[in-house]
């Protein structure tokens, strides 16, 4: 006999496959394997203590603070822990309960929904600005031109190409100032129909700049402040452009003096669904979300975000993560934007783990590589 532990990162489904398990069994088994941790804030202590009770009762565990059995307390934070078996039935027992048992049952639903992507896009940055971040993501005209062509090569996906620098206190730019910087990449973009090889995202939130952009083949908008102007709104339902609804406390001149958030996760995706309902309203088809790494967040929340990337998922939505090369590395290691490199491949596979469906990267190769590894893992 040998006996193996075995990791929760594999393809659970793929391994009872192998054992020759018949599809009914392989679906049961597998929403046996995949354990999960929610966090319930605020939970009235009579619901708390029938939550309890209700998933002790099918094999799973709340955990509430002393004192919760006696009502201590009106209301508590409970941690539910709970296989996807264990959640649909805990769901399916929680709508016929009362206090706000009811509106947890749909969460609960939600979360059993949750599909992780099955593919992974490389989306290349582009800096048409001489005073982004990092130095080696500026290039203009020809050179430009060049350097895409090379990550398209590399195995970029999509292109991103922006004209103003949105790190901390970064200098105001008028629109015309924006135009000028990028016009000359745009007009080559469309003479070379490089649009046919590649997807080309427009890092703006100018109107003007925008139009331009996708009338010169781009077919995403990729806008920091989350569609705030209606006129960003209408030319993506007129181009029928993928809207990426960036999340950002602040501005760029604002964010980094002393961000606070309450609770991250929940006020994070509260701004996604305001943001969602507000694209649709104007008729846009396709969204994608980026929790804003860097954007008005500590290191604390961006590592919270990135661990927590999956409770996104419920919104349905592509999710795209963008920590190239940022300054929280150095927040957690000293180094130089050009020491880099390892950290941002660490974040951006643990966000892969967690469901990202799109990296926005300086540097295509590392990742191309370093995700085909990822892939090679979770068989």
């Amino acid at each position: 006999m040998i006996v193996e532990k075995l990791s929760n990162e594999i393809d659970i489904k793929k391994q009872l496959k192998k054992l020759g398990v018949d599809a009914g069994g392989i679906n049961i088994l597998a929403s046996k394997a995949k354990i999960h941790i929610i966090c319930i804030h605020d939970l009235h202590v009579g619901a708390a203590n029938i939550l309890k009770q209700d998933a002790l009762s099918i094999g799973a565990d709340l955990a509430v603070p002393r004192g919760t059995v006696v009502a201590a307390k009106p209301r508590v934070d409970c941690l539910l822990i709970a296989n996807t078996k264990q959640l649909k039935n805990l769901a399916k027992k929680e709508l016929a309960q009362p206090f706000e048992l009811k509106e947890l049952a749909h969460k609960l639903q939600a979360f059993t929904q949750i599909q992780k992507p099955k593919s992974v896009d490389i989306m290349g940055v582009i800096n048409a600005n001489d005073d982004s971040f990092y130095a080696s993501s500026r290039f203009q005209g020809a050179t430009a031109i060049h350097v895409i062509e090379q990550m398209i090569q590399e195995g970029a996906a999509i292109i991103d190409i922006g004209a103003v620098s949105s790190r901390p206190n970064a200098s105001l730019v008028s629109v015309e100032e924006e135009l000028a910087r990028i016009e000359p990449i745009l007009s080559l973009i469309k003479k070379e129909k490089l649009y046919e090889k590649v997807k080309f995202s427009c890092d703006s939130y100018e109107p003007k700049v925008l139009q331009k952009a996708l009338q010169s083949g781009f077919t995403i908008v990729n806008d920091i402040t989350g569609l705030q102007n209606d006129e960003v709104c209408k030319l993506c339902a007129s181009y029928n452009a993928t809207a990426v609804i960036m999340h950002m406390q602040g501005t760029p001149r604002t964010m980094q003096k002393n961000p606070h958030y309450e609770n991250i996760l929940s006020e994070v995706y509260d701004f996604f669904d305001v943001r969602m309902q507000k694209a649709e309203s104007f008729g846009i088809k396709n969204i994608v979300l980026d929790v804003g790494i860097g954007f008005g967040k500590t290191v604390e929340n961006n590592l919270t975000l990135l661990k927590n990337l999956e409770h996104f998922l419920t919104l349905d939505k592509p999710l795209l993560v963008g920590a190239s090369r940022k300054s929280m590395i150095d927040k957690i290691s000293a180094s130089s934007v050009e020491q880099r490199l390892a950290g941002t491949l660490a974040l951006h596979l643990e966000a892969l783990k967690n469901g990202a469906s799109i990296l926005r990267v300086h540097d295509v190769p590392e990742h191309v590589q370093a995700l085909k590894v990822f892939r090679a893992l979770s068989l």
